[in-house]
């Protein structure tokens, strides 16, 4: 791999470079090639990074040079950073005919600001490379968003963290030395927040010391150290004689002993404008530090806001100055959330995960070079970009199977919100009713996917039902295998909609992969024998849960004691369900609570509606103890706070599917035939019809359902079966990619 930089570069990129390119030597052949001799290719010959230096203003000589050297050097992949690297990467790609890919270490649009000359020329020619290169790896997952917001492919998009070495440091000073050291003298029982950063406008150090002013006043026993220096230090210290805390705040200057530093703090913090991934962040989850920070750049992939630390909007000083007040009065939540940052930490941000990944995003490079031109890739249609999480669940786990057929595989989704499918999941996403693209798009795919969930149905929708049989006829004339994958079909109910569907399907699809019985005689009964029909299982029940460490803090981010006992009601707006059906629910909650010491949590799979119903029970519950999930969840979170409940009574099928896979006994509300015929298909038979509910009943069902807790053969048998059976919908699939048919 030869590397393009041009040799002036300073600060994160810098070191990230560095460090990468020093720890990679062992495992590749590594050159670094620089366009100016300076401090940056020293310091490289230093670490033992095989380096040359390209010097000259005559930028023809220097391309002459730099392709002969590729050509004699054998390399195999260009590997550019920074702007200069960026456009000698452009330049030399098409007649060297090797794949080029860049490391997008900050905004390219910000580079150079307060420099208008130099923005308009260098700015621009950095943006006209970006665009030509093969690919780009983002420094976080954020730097990804932002290259996914301005349109680059996300097939050509990877993700690398600032790694660090985790292994266990000792501090070179204990805590009451290195305080002295830097002109701190506190109490031992200071609570001492810090933060490590240059003193600039964009670090918005202000907010922070703002905040620190309000939360000491609640707890004097708070103490702020600083570590840093900048053109704002002056200004900052008038800012502390101002609030009268001169006292309780340290400006430490620039601190080398790191180690010593975040030793001696109890609350890390980071109070940003904007980062990338700043490594003030990793080095204090490496310390084992709770973390209180601004909620920018990649952060929020590390700190999971109650999980593994606390965030808070840029600017905002009272959000900040209630999250110091939380830690400062809690010391087993600063224990605990530092531990889950250090363990998120180690496992995906160390120095040796970075390494991993660099090597992991070489090897897909050279292997994507190597596949054989033409049609490639998958299209999936579906309710996706709704807001509703079992929906989503079902897109997460046929793009996650996909992936593992193919992990190369371009991957087209039609989506009501585009944007954020395509952040959430690294997929290109197609607005769904832009349906002119998306016939355009079929012309290069192999494989369309009807995904999921009852599609074919008309309860909800006639025109839904009419729009997904225009799809899969627009897949079918585009020359591309027609999947239907781990769908339920019916009910059907207009006679001319059933001849349509009979039709269409019979017509224009290959295959079709159901998640219940019901469903396959429903296709019988409408006469559709000609594609090959499978039995198997909702996509979902592959999806793995939170661990139970993630959703402790999740629970206790919601209020929830996580070893409390709770049953969950996951209910939705629907004809029939009233005031009546409410007071029916609210009497069975309060009698699961005080018969059985179950308190009530109302978690919702599409906030929009569920929470609506939630509502209406949870105002007759105000002598009840009992917990509301405002937003719903992602599937991993999710299935993790499910697996928490005792019992779950729900009228969606996907928190019946997401508990069930987590022996948690179940009573289902039907309101669909897919509930029961769900249920049916595992093996359970607690369920009532919606009209049918009343509170006897439903206190019945949980008594019940309570007396199966300890029943885990029973209640998992039956989802262990559909595991079992679900990879027919990936063997499907993957034989259409492969073009051997079902």
């Amino acid at each position: 791999m030869v590397h393009l930089i041009s040799g002036g570069d300073s600060g994160g990129a810098k070191t990230h470079i560095h460090s990468l390119l020093s720890n990679l030597s062992s495992r590749a052949e590594i050159t670094l090639v620089c366009f100016m001799e300076g401090p940056f290719a020293q310091e490289a010959r230093e670490l033992g990074i095989p380096t040359v230096v390209f010097e000259g203003h005559n930028i023809f000589h220097t391309l002459s040079q730099l392709k002969r050297f590729i050509r004699e050097g054998g390399y195999q992949i260009i590997h550019c950073h920074g702007a200069r690297g960026n456009l000698m990467g452009a330049l030399v790609k098409r007649s060297l005919g090797l794949p080029v890919v860049t490391t997008v270490h900050s905004d390219y649009r910000l580079d150079y600001l307060g420099r208008p000359l130099g923005r308009l020329v260098y700015g621009t020619l950095n943006s006209l490379a970006l665009r030509r290169l093969d690919y780009r790896i983002g420094v976080s997952d954020a730097m990804v968003d932002l290259l996914i917001d301005r349109g680059f492919d996300t097939h050509t998009l990877f993700s690398i963290y600032n790694g660090i070495d985790f292994t266990p440091r000792k501090a070179a000073l204990g805590r009451a030395d290195f305080l002295r050291s830097v002109g701190a003298d506190w109490p031992e029982d200071s609570v001492i927040v810090g933060i490590a950063a240059r003193l600039n406008p964009v670090k918005d150090i202000p907010t922070l010391i703002r905040a620190f002013a309000q939360a000491h006043r609640a707890y004097p026993r708070l103490r702020l150290l600083i570590a840093g220096d900048g053109e704002d230090e002056a200004a900052l210290k008038t800012l502390v004689r101002d609030l009268g805390v001169e006292e309780e705040v340290c400006f430490a200057g620039w601190v080398s002993d790191v180690d010593s530093f975040y030793a001696a703090i109890d609350i890390n913090t980071l109070t940003s404008l904007s980062e990338t991934f700043p490594y003030s962040i990793t080095e204090g989850a490496r310390a084992g530090l709770p973390t209180v920070s601004s909620r920018v750049g990649g952060v929020p992939y590390l700190i999971d806001h109650g999980v593994t630390g606390l965030l808070f909007e840029p600017g905002d000083v009272d959000a900040l100055a209630e999250h110091l007040k939380t830690l400062a009065g809690d010391e087993g939540l600063r224990r605990r959330l530092g531990r889950r940052l250090y363990n998120k930490g180690r496992s995906e941000y160390s120095i040796e995960t970075t390494l991993d990944k660099q090597m992991e995003i070489y090897q897909t490079i050279l292997r994507r070079q190597d596949r054989p031109k033409g049609r490639y890739g998958a299209a999936i249609c579906g309710a996706y970009g709704k807001g509703n999480a079992g929906d989503d669940a079902i897109l997460e786990a046929i793009v996650k199977e996909l992936r593992d057929i193919d992990p190369d595989l371009p991957i087209w989704v039609l989506s009501r919100s585009p944007r954020e499918t395509r952040l959430r999941y690294r997929v290109n996403a197609i607005y769904t009713f832009r349906l002119w693209r998306f016939f355009r798009r079929l012309g290069r795919t192999r494989l369309y996917i009807n995904g999921g969930g009852s599609l074919m149905q008309d309860v909800t929708s006639r025109r839904s039902l009419w729009f997904y049989l225009l799809t899969i006829s627009m897949a079918h004339l585009r020359h591309n295998k027609v999947l239907m994958y781990g769908c339920g079909i019916g009910p059907i109910q207009y006679p001319s909609n059933r001849r349509l569907c009979s039709r269409v399907l019979q017509k224009n699809v290959d295959a079709i992969t159901l998640r219940d019985v019901n469903s396959q005689d429903e296709l019988r009964d409408m006469g559709i024998d000609r594609p090959e029909v499978i039995l198997s299982a909702d996509p979902t029940v592959i999806l793995p849960a939170a661990p139970r460490e993630v959703t402790d803090g999740l629970m206790e981010n919601l209020g929830m004691d996580s070893e409390g006992a709770y049953i969950c009601f996951t209910l939705r707006t629907w004809p029939g369900f009233d005031e009546e059906k409410a007071e029916c629910f609210a009497q069975a909650a309060r009698y699961a609570y005080q018969r059985h010491g179950l308190t009530p949590v109302f978690l919702p799979i599409e906030a929009k509606l569920d929470n609506v119903a939630a509502a209406m029970v949870t105002r007759r519950l105000e002598d009840v103890p009992h917990f509301v999930a405002p937003q719903s969840a992602s599937s991993y979170h999710a299935i993790g706070l499910f697996a928490r409940m005792k019992v779950v009574v729900s009228m969606r099928l996907h928190a019946l599917v997401f508990a069930a896979g987590q022996g948690v006994p179940l009573v289902g509300i039907v309101y669909d035939q897919k509930i029961s015929s769900f249920l049916d298909y595992i093996g359970q038979d607690l369920y009532l019809d919606l009209h049918e509910v009343t509170a006897p009943a439903l206190e019945d069902y949980i008594d019940r359902a309570v007396a199966r807790m300890g029943d885990r053969e029973f209640l998992l048998g039956g989802v262990e079966r559909l595991r079992q059976v679900e990879h027919r919908n990936s063997e499907a699939a993957a034989g259409f990619l492969k073009g051997e048919g079902a």
